[in-house]
């Protein structure tokens, strides 16, 4: 096969969310010779930007989004295995969670992957997460991201409280919030003061790439 073949085949991996097609390109790859960053930017990722953006459009849906996510994982991890210091590098640091008295984290654990899966450190902290937490995280780790999901009209207002809380560090625009979850809108993003709102995921990855390329 040819090394555009096997790119190829890993992009059709994630867009039809076929594990075993996936695992053979890998092997495929390893037999080629391909740079396992190349197979994971160019193969691999390519398929999920462009799952991303087909889910954005409405032209797949959550479930098929989800078993893609699952698959992903799969490679990123058998690739991450065998990068380098040099090549693990990361594009930026973010820190992500669902906000203190919500339990839903399905669409965040999807942005989180496919923000992952795009060259970003990613420290996932679950569901549940007060405000503080979010920021003593950030600080910890020297984000450059912090994205918060509520999906509840009632824990809306701890999106506010971590506007508050890294304007009170001295962390404001030193730090790039992002918002999202069904209540929550652009006005809301705009009211609170947060950097930006992301309606799924392919507009939270767009964000901070190109946030990312013109810095």
């Amino acid at each position: 096969m040819s090394k555009e073949a096997i790119l190829e085949s890993a992009k059709q991996s994630i867009l039809e969310a076929d594990e075993d097609m996936a695992v053979q390109a890998l092997r495929d790859a390893e037999a080629a010779g391909i740079d396992p960053a190349e197979l994971l930017g160019k193969g691999y990722s390519a398929g999920m930007k462009e799952l991303g953006d087909l889910f954005g459009m409405g032209e797949v849906f959550l479930p098929e989004l989800m078993f893609s996510t699952e698959v992903m994982k799969v490679v990123t991890a058998d690739i991450e295995s065998k990068l380098d210091a040099s090549q693990k590098q990361a594009k930026a640091i973010m820190v992500i969670g669902t906000v203190a008295g919500d339990v839903h984290d399905i669409g965040k654990g999807i942005v989180a992957s496919m923000i992952k899966t795009n060259g970003v450190e990613m420290y996932d902290l679950g569901r549940e997460v007060p405000a503080e937490v979010f920021i003593e995280k950030a600080k910890e780790v020297n984000a450059d991201f912090i994205g918060s999901s509520a999906l509840l009209t009632t824990t809306m207002t701890e999106q506010k409280k971590i506007e508050d809380l890294l304007a009170e560090a001295g962390l404001k625009g030193k730090i790039k919030t992002m918002v999202g979850g069904a209540p929550v809108t652009k006005r809301w993003q705009e009211k609170i003061g947060a950097d930006a709102y992301c309606e799924d995921a392919s507009e939270a990855v767009k964000y901070i790439l190109e946030y990312i390329e013109g810095k």
